[in-house]
């Protein structure tokens, strides 16, 4: 695989060999890529690796989100809220402005 950087081209090897490379010469590298270059045999996909990849965003750029499991007073608020709507819809009534009455 090369990559053109300025008038020179690099090499993997020579860019593995460099160590380090700053986010300048990381932005050359990715701005004079080809993006319509066919991917070279020695590609390896990123689902490879779990650790670093959870859906399309690796985890340093989002984290996933995590659920709290707590128990509030909030759960049996909803659970009786959804309830008294679907029991409303159950007897054929309306309360979409507020105000029961009949559909």
């Amino acid at each position: 695989m090369t990559a053109v950087m300025g008038a020179a081209a690099v090499t993997e090897e020579e860019v593995r060999g460099a160590g380090e490379l700053s986010d300048d010469e990381l932005t050359a590298l990715a701005l004079a890529a080809d993006p319509d270059e066919p991917l070279g045999p020695d590609a390896v996909p990123l689902d490879l690796f779990p650790s670093q990849f959870a859906g399309p965003l690796p985890l340093w750029y989002m984290p996933p989100v995590t659920a709290r499991v707590t128990r509030s007073w909030r759960m049996p608020v909803v659970l009786m809220l959804v309830a008294a709507f679907l029991l409303i819809d159950a007897f054929g009534l309306c309360i979409t402005y507020g105000q029961l009455t009949a559909a």
